[in-house]
């Protein structure tokens, strides 16, 4: 996640030439998919036409620069209506007033922050009541040139932190430790009341939980043998002979992996 300030100014780098071909002068935002489509560029010896870079063809935003394959992914905006059009709508976000969809003033855009890896705005940094808060962009319903206008909820999802834009909402999925105990008879009738269809559903779902997972120490077999040896990747394979061996051995998998 970058802020619109941390890439405006960016020297942008072609790779293929090791070439600095410009500064980063402006973010082109789309206000109907609420992204920034292109980067517009600085550079001296482009003053007659407006230059800019598809956020497609965009490598990397690092600290430092702005990363692209080569120049040939700098286009006319002159050439490309599209394009030209939303630069021509002036979007900028910053210094733009809230409001809610019935004409309630909210506060003051000073910053948002998007996606370095597709261009998608993520939310947004509002001064309310002299107060610095953040919104989600899923909270926007339009993006104007100059207001924005929010939804009745707005205000009562105000976040505290630009990190809670990003903060991943709890699941309803069980957990691994529900989905283990689901696997270990309580009681000796416990898989009679199961069918084979229920109890496959949840291994399945154990199998997701910890394929991709790293084994942190060896996994013995009923007869004493190394069933999956310590710092293995699990696989789905890797995962169906534990539960083969039995709940016991399984229970010692999960518990004895990590990310």
């Amino acid at each position: 996640m970058k802020k619109s300030t941390e890439v405006v100014g960016l020297p942008i780098i072609s790779i293929s030439d090791g070439l600095e071909l410009g500064n980063v002068k402006s973010l082109v935002v789309n206000p109907e998919k609420g992204t920034v489509d292109f980067l517009t560029v600085e550079h001296e010896d482009w003053q007659v036409s407006v230059k800019a870079i598809p956020f497609s063809k965009v490598i990397g935003i690092g600290e430092f620069a702005v990363t692209i394959d080569s120049d040939n992914v700098i286009i006319d905006l002159n050439e490309i209506p599209i394009a030209n059009q939303l630069v021509n709508k002036r979007i900028k976000i910053t210094d733009t007033r809230v409001i809610t969809r019935k004409g309630q003033l909210l506060g003051e855009a000073k910053e948002y922050f998007l996606d370095e890896d597709n261009g998608v705005i993520i939310g947004l940094q509002l001064l309310v009541n002299d107060q610095h808060v953040f919104i989600k962009s899923e909270n926007v319903l339009t993006f104007g040139k100059d207001i924005l206008v929010v939804n009745e909820e707005t205000a009562e999802n105000l976040l505290h932190s630009e990190h809670e834009l990003v903060k991943q909402p709890e699941s309803d999925e069980p957990v691994a430790e529900e989905l283990i105990e689901d696997l270990i008879p309580q009681e000796e009738d416990k898989f009679e009341d199961l069918n084979n269809q229920q109890i496959e559903v949840i291994k399945e779902k154990q199998i997701k939980l910890l394929e991709g997972k790293v084994v942190i120490k060896d996994i013995l077999a009923s007869d004493s043998t190394v069933l999956i040896a310590k710092d293995t990747v699990l696989t789905k394979e890797d995962i169906q002979k534990a539960q083969n061996e039995g709940p016991s051995t399984f229970v010692e998998l999960s518990m004895n992996t990590e990310m």
